[in-house]
């Protein structure tokens, strides 16, 4: 095994906290940091212009190429469960959606943690810091950061009239979901810069690779942890992986830092000999810390896809139907990079309650001009669009569980979507809801059809159903390594991320999420990182 050297702190995982994480912590001249990142770089264009998520996702040359456990909640279905496998992580193929979630997110995070400083006033400045929002800086926006924030650079007449429904409805039109209360409809805005995708490893590792201090090995896959006896009991000493050919260990000085989020980190936990006692022995590892949450209390947004029908108003699939439509808009984003080339996966937005008791908006809808069967399948041969809404807040759990004690070998990823009765009620008052805003006033001039799922599925018993055959992941895996209270047997690493029974160890990305957030979870990870960063670098001085 060769030597790759010592490190103050070692960083695995390139992608969405491990990037900032690096720009961070590379700022202390003193620190040496390397990262380790078993993709690629970020040079394969279809990253960079944003419909290229299409060739991004289930793709090995950017994507880990996971699938979940077929899944009784979705009628038995296997869904694929992208991760991004590429410098910039998840950001390099996601959604460019920029959203924050709801103050009460992080004050149940503070609530279940013991800790003020996850509270939503606490951590508006942390996102604010690393922002560079196009509205400039005011009281709930920054301007000067890192991770630029833009507005959409095209409208859609449908999706116009979809918004216009929804305030006929009883939702509000809203021009920001990013202020604590993100109740209403309006366009995302998007992880964007003039037009193109603006992902991490742009955002915080372009400047900082210049440091001498940082060092990034690309192509190198993690092993397991290793592990030493000390004063303070067992010590995270470093790392072992292959790259190039080669096993490698790289040794940690102070702390080594897991980001590589809510598949990859419980599972090399698992490997490494942290996690539930019994798991381990199965796979032939010896326990270091009988840790049962590990991999535990994975949550996710499954999305319901609702498609209609429309006459007489321009969708994508007909301008992406036909070679004069495309030349149309491969011309219009060469020259202005607009259209939709420039589109994220969803433009429109909403928030909104699937029934009046809910306390803060439970659903959230991502509005397409556009329809298919299924993702990477072609576009349906009539003008359609697709309103595709999710349970912000599922009670239902699933787990992450290696299947061996082979590194190559991928996790079993069990969702365990819709398993629970208020999860299904959800779901079928969302369809109820979704069929509400089709049939108001403003959308009738463009005749809506219901195709999918149908409008002969009626009762709460054939909409849950339903659900499970046309829902999908929207792609936000969260929770598995879950911070909590020191008298929380379930939680993996305590409110400053350390991980429970080792020391000079933290998990640093969205599996710390007790709970999901109201919304996308890109940009909540980024904060993580940024709030774990500043507490390192405090911890360095006198």
């Amino acid at each position: 095994m060769e030597n790759a050297g010592k490190y103050d702190y070692i960083i695995v995982g390139a992608g969405t906290a491990g990037c900032l994480l690096a720009n961070r912590l590379s700022q202390e001249r003193n620190a040496s940091v390397l990262l380790i990142e078993a993709g690629r770089k970020d040079d394969y264009a279809w990253i960079h212009i944003p419909v290229g998520y299409l060739y991004c996702i289930d793709n090995p040359r950017t994507d880990w190429m996971y699938r979940t456990e077929p899944d009784p909640g979705l009628n038995g279905r296997s869904l694929i469960y992208p991760r991004g496998k590429v410098l910039g992580g998840c950001s390099s193929i996601n959604g460019m959606i920029y959203m924050r979630g709801q103050q009460p997110d992080y004050d149940r995070w503070a609530e279940l943690t013991g800790d003020p400083s996850w509270r939503w006033e606490n951590v508006l400045p942390l996102f604010r810091q690393t922002e560079d929002h196009h509205g400039g800086d005011n009281e709930f926006h920054g301007a000067g950061g890192e991770w630029r924030v833009e507005r959409q650079r095209l409208r859609w007449d449908i999706l116009d009239a979809f918004r216009q429904a929804a305030g006929e409805v009883g939702i509000p039109p809203t021009d920001d979901f990013n202020r604590g209360d993100n109740e209403g409809c309006g366009y995302f805005e998007v992880n964007q810069k003039k037009g193109i995708r603006w992902n991490t490893a742009k955002a915080f590792l372009r400047t900082s690779i210049r440091r001498g201090n940082l060092e990034i090995m690309t192509g190198c896959h993690v092993k397991k942890l290793r592990f030493a006896a000390s004063a303070e009991g067992q010590r995270c000493v470093g790392v072992e992986f292959t790259g190039n050919g080669q096993e490698w260990f790289a040794e940690a000085a102070h702390e080594t830092l897991l980001c590589a989020g809510a598949i990859g980190s419980p599972q090399i936990l698992q490997l490494s000999g942290i996690g539930p006692a019994s798991l381990l022995q199965k796979n032939g590892i010896e326990p270091v810390v009988d840790a049962p949450g590990v991999g535990e209390n994975l949550q996710d947004h499954l999305q319901i896809r609702m498609a209609f029908k429309v006459r007489g108003v321009k969708t994508l699939n007909m301008l992406a139907n036909s070679w004069h439509g495309k030349m149309r808009i491969g011309l219009e984003y060469a020259i202005k990079r607009s259209g939709p080339m420039a589109m994220a996966p969803s433009q429109l937005g909403a928030f909104t309650r699937s029934d009046p008791s809910q306390p803060t908006p439970n659903i959230q809808y991502h509005v397409q001009p556009l329809s298919l069967e299924r993702f990477g399948e072609p576009l349906h041969d009539f003008p359609a669009f697709t309103a595709s809404v999710c349970n912000l807040r599922p009670t239902a759990r699933g787990h992450v569980r290696i299947a061996s004690s082979n590194p190559f070998d991928a996790p079993r990823i069990t969702p365990n979507y819709l398993s629970t009765e208020e999860d299904r009620k959800v779901a079928a008052d969302s369809l109820r809801l979704t069929r509400r805003i089709a049939a108001a006033p403003a959308l009738q001039k463009y005749a809506p059809e219901e195709f999918k799922p149908g409008p002969q599925i009626q009762t709460d018993e054939e909409l849950a159903k339903a659900a499970g055959d046309i829902g999908t992941t929207i792609f936000h895996p969260v929770g598995t390594c879950r911070m909590g209270r020191a008298d929380d047997t379930q939680a993996v690493v305590d409110s400053e991320l350390r991980v429970r029974g080792v020391s000079g160890l933290r998990v640093v990305d969205a599996s710390v999420m007790p709970f999901i957030t109201s919304g996308n979870c890109n940009s909540p990870t980024i904060m993580i990182a940024e709030k774990v960063a500043a507490q390192i670098r405090r911890s360095r001085r006198p």
